[in-house]
Order: C-alpha cells, then sequence, then structure tokens
C-alpha cells in the first residue's frame, strides 16, 4: 500500500500516474506506406521481386488499413519536377573559346630595334670598285671608286580600335583585358603580313617581297630541295651572305616533307617521327603569308635587315563623336614602325615549287 511505497528509497519511487502506465503497450514508431511495403515477406530480401508479387493479384501490406492507404494515396500531388519547381542553375565557365585566326609566324626571326624619329635615314654603298693593281716603277696609280647614296624608309603606323559601351568595362571584369589583348593581337598580326607582303606605298611598310633588288631563282625541271640549294648559293655568290632561314607555305613544306625514294622510304624522316623541319641545315619557317608555290631563302641577320620601332603597340581608351554623351567609350591601339632591309641580295625567292 501506501506505506509500501513510502518505504521505497527516493530513486525507486514512482508517481502513481506513471505507475498505471508502465504496463501500456509502447508508441510504434511511424512508417511510411513504402516502409510497409517493403515488409511484404520476400520483398525485404529481394527488392527485385516486386514485380513477381504482383503479378500474383492483390497483396497485403502489413499494418495497413484501407482507410490509412487511401489517406497516404490521397496526400500523392502534382509531380514536383523542373516545370513545376526550379530549374536546375547552371554556371558558365569563365574560359572563352578562340576563334581560329592566324598566328604569328615570322616576327620571331625578323632583326629588331628602335628608332627615334620619322624615318630611317642611311647611307647605302651602291659603287665600290677596287682598283688596286701592281704598278711598274714611275707608272700613275690606279684609282677606286666609291660611291654612297643616301636611303630612306619612312615611319609608318598600323592601327585598330573597338567601341565598347560603359557597362561592360563597369560590370564585366575580363572585358577590357579581352578586347586590349585582340587588338594588340591584331596590330601584331598584320606586322606579321606588312613585313612580307606590304606593297611600300604609305601607309604600308616595303615587304621582303616587295622590295627592289631581293633575287630570284626558279625551280624548272629540278627537285624543290636543289632549287632551295641553288638559291643559297646566289645568296653566298652574288649577295656575299649565308642563308639563315628558309620560308615557305606550310602545303608546300608538305610536299617536301613526303618526299620519298624511289623504293618508297621517306626522306624526311619514318612517318612514326616528327622529321626535322629543316632544309640543308636551315630552319623552315612556315608561314601562310606566303603566297603556294613561292619560297624565299634568305639571311636575316641584323646587318642586312631590321625592324625598327617608333613606338610600341599602344591602347588608350577615350571617346570619340558622341560617344560621351551616349554611354560609349573606344580602345584604341597603334604601333609606328619601320622595316629596312639594307641589302635586298641577302633574300632570294625560289618561285614554281
Amino acid at each position: 500500500g501506501a506505506y509500501d511505497r513510502l518505504s521505497k528509497p527516493a530513486d525507486q519511487m514512482i508517481h502513481p500516474a506513471l505507475e498505471a502506465t508502465k504496463d501500456a503497450p509502447k508508441p510504434q514508431p511511424y512508417k511510411s506506406l513504402g516502409q510497409k511495403l517493403m515488409e511484404i515477406k520476400g520483398l525485404k530480401e529481394d527488392p527485385t521481386s516486386l514485380k513477381r508479387i504482383l503479378e500474383r493479384g492483390a497483396v497485403e501490406i502489413p499494418g495497413v488499413s484501407l482507410n490509412e492507404f487511401k489517406a497516404q494515396f490521397q496526400e500523392i500531388k502534382t509531380l514536383f519536377e523542373t516545370s513545376a519547381g526550379w530549374s536546375p542553375e547552371s554556371v558558365r565557365f569563365p574560359q572563352i573559346v578562340p576563334a581560329v585566326t592566324r598566328p604569328i609566324q615570322l616576327l620571331d626571326i625578323m632583326p629588331t630595334g628602335t628608332i627615334g624619329q620619322a624615318a630611317a635615314k642611311y647611307m647605302e654603298e651602291t659603287t665600290r670598285t677596287h682598283a688596286a693593281a701592281e704598278k711598274a716603277e714611275g707608272a700613275a696609280y690606279a684609282e677606286s671608286e666609291f660611291v654612297l647614296t643616301e636611303r630612306t624608309q619612312t615611319v609608318e603606323k598600323i592601327t585598330d580600335s573597338i567601341p565598347v559601351t560603359d557597362e561592360q568595362l563597369e560590370d564585366v571584369a575580363m572585358a577590357q583585358s579581352y578586347l586590349e589583348e585582340r587588338i594588340r593581337f591584331g596590330i601584331r598580326q598584320r606586322l606579321d603580313n606588312q613585313v612580307m607582303k606590304g606593297n611600300g606605298a604609305t601607309p604600308n611598310l616595303e615587304g621582303i617581297l616587295n622590295v627592289s633588288g631581293i633575287q630570284t631563282q626558279a625551280k624548272g625541271s629540278d627537285p624543290v630541295p636543289d632549287a632551295f640549294f641553288k638559291a643559297m648559293t646566289k645568296l653566298m655568290v652574288i649577295g656575299r651572305v649565308n642563308a639563315t632561314h628558309h620560308v615557305m607555305h606550310p602545303n608546300d613544306w608538305q610536299a617536301i616533307r613526303l618526299l620519298r625514294t624511289a623504293d618508297g622510304i621517306y626522306i624526311w624522316g619514318n612517318p612514326s617521327e616528327a622529321g626535322p623541319e629543316r632544309l640543308w641545315g636551315l630552319p623552315v619557317v612556315k608561314s601562310d603569308v606566303m603566297t603556294e608555290n613561292t619560297g624565299l631563302s634568305g639571311s636575316f641577320e641584323g646587318a642586312w635587315i631590321q625592324l625598327l620601332e617608333r613606338r610600341g603597340v599602344v591602347l588608350e581608351v577615350g571617346f570619340t563623336g558622341s560617344q560621351f554623351t551616349q554611354g560609349k567609350q573606344t580602345i584604341r591601339a597603334s604601333m609606328r614602325v619601320v622595316l629596312v632591309t639594307y641589302r635586298p641580295v641577302a633574300f632570294c625567292t625560289v618561285t614554281g615549287i
């Protein structure tokens, strides 16, 4: 009775209300319809057997009444999918896939320098006659002749620009650097073309192929390598220089690289190897600035040719016309440069290759 309960230690005493419920059944944890479905005999051990179980007809789900099944089934509403919820977020990659363009191919072999005036003026020895000879006693001395002629090459300017809105420059962190890199490259790409093919009429540079006095060697019936060797010989005998490079269109080099002997052996190396990109020991520069079927051998040394910069590529940002009131700016780039071919006979084209 009450006395017995009071005689127990305090830590063993139980409130009468709790003592009345100690033998009551414990509440069962909540199980979803899917969890109860998995309790079907045989399904828990082999979930793939559900199809076979359903094929037998009606299925009894343990512990699920018809009313409970209806209640849970009615809770299934519209499928929460992309059209009813969020579209997946896809973050754009930061890199740019560049469009195809011709790389710079010739400037790396050009001797360079700087100039501090608007034109390159120099003296060319146009007559050099050595008359030194043995003479008898009392005879008149021989007389040599030397003539210098002033030459002038004007510094020319290559330019480019692009308009851009204030918002692009302010809101896109890489916009300005991207545009500046592109127009800077464009200036040098144009220069790369001009050093070979510029026609010399202002504002064009005078490219090597249009310099008066360069030599030429026709291929004729010779193999292509022979024609280039003959060009090298002309440079040595007539130009008194040693060739340093050959320049040709990639398609023309392809024909050389694929040359084979009569029994099918590749002369420039087995196809499993890269093969030497040299011709008669000199490096071959592949440039599609060159017109196909015409190559060039030359001595690219600073004594015979020089690319002089009055001003390297300069980038500027400013306004033009009504841009200020339209929220626009212009990024412009320019460089001033002159190509001086001091000795034209130091270069020889090879035609018909």
